[in-house]
């Protein structure tokens, strides 16, 4: 199979073509690419389940860690006023966790614009190779109905001014049996017309899925930079319940990081195996959806010397016929217009015809040619293997940092606005936690109460 121009599998495509695969049964898989097969299937969807027994051991590990944390603190002896040693080191560990999940952001929206910019390519070269199908089919249909016209028309009058001299009528008939035989000639060359598979169709299909994805990417992304931005803006004026909301809106943004990461990781895999050798499947594929012969497409996939014009004998049969036509009609100029003026008229518009008609051929024969077709095939590929792929791993890196980030916040958070101060030091007077310390001091035989600042003495 010769590759497409300028497209190479990269080494990404090689390093994830070559990770083993297996069923539900644990069973390998080959590594070929082959979404209709159920164990394929099964495959891709144990690489997405990675992500799922990923998500059940963080959340489990999340909620021991806070079940020890909550549960299992020793009880801080009456009146203590300094934190809990460790506590600096907790709220900037979860800072810097939360710095990370930015980066990792940042590296998001990259890989959703590449990965956007390479379906965008692919939907590009689908959509130039319909316009060429569809200018050989117009082609096509243009010079055919040209020729029925001329043959209707202007050969039809020839003929008759042309009666008393049987030669001439013989080298007009000669004339119209070429024109005939090119139509029926021309109308084969138009392979796409009746096909069901539209380029088209499957541009504005693949331009729609990914709008939708790049949306919901984009909205992902602003709902973790809104959760990190807040949780540090909590984290700095010590709002207890500002974080306390960031540490619910972390666990879901946890949640959709690593669903994000299966569909991420089951995508590049069977991206990688396509692209590792996409000939045979897009052979395949489109064979079975259009119906076209096997020379066909093989002339265009994989134009190469080795792969011979389908329609070179069509194409030299109506060149001929044409020359023949021209030669004819300049034949017949000669030797029926000085006898024949009225001959002329039908001569001239034979000849504009038949320059239009030859132009529209030369023009046939350049989109008939293997090189345009294969070169929307090599962009769609390239749009697809090397940009789109690419894209899809920074994202896959992104869900990687921002599962890691949020599960070390949520591990963090709850220490974190454990140690924040009440918010009025007047509290500390009336509220419930300096109640029993000043009840015990009361009890005590001491000279005098200590106040605090800010309180007011009452009158016994």
């Amino acid at each position: 199979m010769g590759a497409p121009p300028g497209y190479r599998p990269s080494a990404w495509v090689h390093l994830l073509h070559q990770l083993p695969r297996a069923d539900f049964q644990l069973r390998p898989v080959p590594s070929g690419f082959a979404p209709q097969e159920q164990e394929y299937q099964q495959a891709l969807l144990l690489v997405a389940a990675l992500a799922g027994l990923g998500l059940g051991l963080s959340l489990i590990f999340i909620a021991v860690y806070l079940i020890r944390f909550c549960c299992c603190r020793p009880p801080e002896p009456p009146g203590s006023k300094s934190p809990p040693p460790g506590g600096g080191c907790v709220t900037w560990s979860c800072i810097a966790a939360l710095l990370v999940g930015c980066a990792g952001i940042g590296i998001g929206f990259y890989g959703n614009s590449e990965t956007s910019d390479g379906v965008s390519q692919l939907s590009s070269a689908l959509l130039h190779a319909n316009h060429t199908l569809s200018a050989i089919d117009h082609l096509v249909l243009e010079m055919v109905e040209r020729l029925g016209e001329a043959v209707r028309t202007e050969l039809t009058t020839l003929e008759e001014v042309l009666t008393q001299r049987t030669e001439l009528v013989a080298a007009t008939r000669g004339a119209r049996r070429q024109a005939e035989a090119v139509a029926q000639q021309l109308q084969g060359l138009a392979f796409w017309r009746g096909v069901p598979l539209s380029p088209l169709q499957v541009a504005e299909d693949v331009s729609f899925v990914e709008e939708y994805r790049w949306l919901a990417y984009i909205l992902l992304l602003l709902l973790e930079l809104l959760v990190c931005l807040f949780t540090l803006l909590g984290l700095a004026k010590q709002s207890k319940w500002l974080v306390i909301v960031m540490t619910v809106m972390s666990l879901l943004v946890l949640v959709l990081s690593w669903g994000s990461m299966g569909l991420e990781a089951a995508t590049a895999v069977g991206l990688s195996d396509f692209c590792s050798s996409p000939d045979t499947y897009v052979l395949n594929l489109t064979q079975e959806e259009t119906g076209l012969g096997s020379d066909i497409l093989n002339y265009y996939f994989l134009c190469n010397q080795a792969v011979s014009n389908p329609f070179q004998q069509r194409l030299t049969l109506s060149q001929r016929a044409l020359a023949n036509i021209h030669s004819q009609l300049q034949g017949l100029e000669r030797e029926a217009v000085p006898q024949f003026p009225s001959a002329q008229k039908p001569l001239l518009s034979l000849e504009e015809t038949m320059n239009v008609t030859e132009g529209n051929f030369h023009q046939l024969v350049a989109l008939l040619h293997c090189r345009g077709l294969h070169k929307d095939y090599g962009a769609a590929l390239r749009g697809l293997c090397e940009d789109a792929l690419e894209g899809l791993l920074f994202l896959l890196l992104f869900s990687l940092l921002s599962a890691g980030a949020l599960g070390t916040a949520l591990c963090s958070l709850p220490r974190a606005w454990a140690l924040f101060p009440p918010r009025n030091p007047s509290a500390l007077c009336s509220g419930s936690r300096l109640s029993e310390p000043l009840l015990h001091a009361r009890l005590q035989p001491t000279p005098h109460l200590r106040s605090f600042p800010g309180c007011w003495r009452r009158p016994h």
